[in-house]
């Protein structure tokens, strides 16, 4: 009976004193979590994930292709170019890209693998990655940009291409007066019909895509709809186009705003465009 008397005592006893060290070591415990995560998310912010890299096949020269070599820049996308010059009609190009057109993605998220049309990769690229700052989710400030991409290449492009391409050397569309027999001076007279045909759709990107505001949908950075309409009015220095005056501050504008990313692809197109003109004067 002692000898049970006595475990029974001693029991309680060293129970007793583990419970105030079980508290202590908890309290401690609780103290430093908060901490450890505050570090933690701290080393998140300060840095962030890196974006995956774009696999892009490109042409130089082009402005359509400057475009999505500018934003994919802008964007931080890293892009992985490859020049395609010469090798859009290979039967390997084909293969994965029909319409044999630049600038091309590849992204294995696609349903085909691969996407085209400039405008389309930047939507893409920008829903995908979540890229608000250049292509808002507004549905109403995202209406606006698609608005003025979709009149850029349906009303305004095919302006600026038949008054630049006969200059710049690039094949003419099927069907237009440049690609036909015509004589020369038909061919010259539709050239000057077009660029004098620019001045409308031009004011309208001034007028109601901008509305006194320094960006389309009146952003304060530029949008993919203003990556596009700069890139395509770089063109115009090969015909020696007379760009009004708000047109050569919103260029400077955009290209300040995206600094390197712009003028990088730019310098390309420019280079491109120096040395046509260098030929047609020697």
């Amino acid at each position: 009976m002692a000898k049970a008397a006595t475990k029974s005592v001693r029991k309680p006893a060293a129970g007793a004193a583990a419970k105030p060290a079980a508290k202590k070591a908890a309290k401690v415990m609780a103290k430093a979590a908060p901490k450890a995560t505050a570090k933690a998310a701290s080393k998140a912010k300060t840095k962030p994930a890196k974006k995956p890299g774009v696999k892009l096949s490109m042409l130089r020269p082009s402005v359509n292709n400057m475009t999505v070599r500018v934003f994919t820049r802008a964007a931080g996308l890293d892009p992985a170019e490859t020049d395609a010059w010469g090798h859009t009609r290979s039967p390997e190009f084909l293969a994965r890209n029909p319409a044999h057109l630049t600038p091309m993605i590849e992204d294995k998220g696609l349903p085909r693998g691969v996407l085209w049309e400039s405008c389309a990769i930047m939507q893409y690229l920008a829903n995908k990655h979540g890229l608000e700052k250049f292509y808002p989710k507004s549905p109403a400030k995202r209406a606006m940009i698609d608005s003025a991409m979709f009149y850029l290449v349906g009303t305004l492009y095919p302006y600026v291409a038949r008054a630049t391409y006969p200059a710049l050397g690039f094949p003419q569309y099927a069907g237009e007066v440049g690609h036909s027999d015509a004589h020369p001076d038909k061919k010259s007279e539709a050239q000057k019909a077009a660029m004098a045909a620019i001045a409308e759709p031009l004011e309208v990107f001034h007028s109601f895509f901008r509305d006194g505001k320094p960006f389309i949908g009146g952003g304060k950075n530029p949008s993919i709809a203003d990556i596009r309409l700069a890139a395509t009015l770089e063109f115009l220095a090969v015909v020696d186009y007379a760009l009004p005056k708000w047109a050569q501050e919103y260029m400077a504008a955009v290209e300040k705003k995206l600094g390197k990313a712009y003028a990088e692809p730019a310098g390309d197109v420019r280079g491109y465009i120096a040395h046509v003109k260098a030929q047609a004067t020697a």
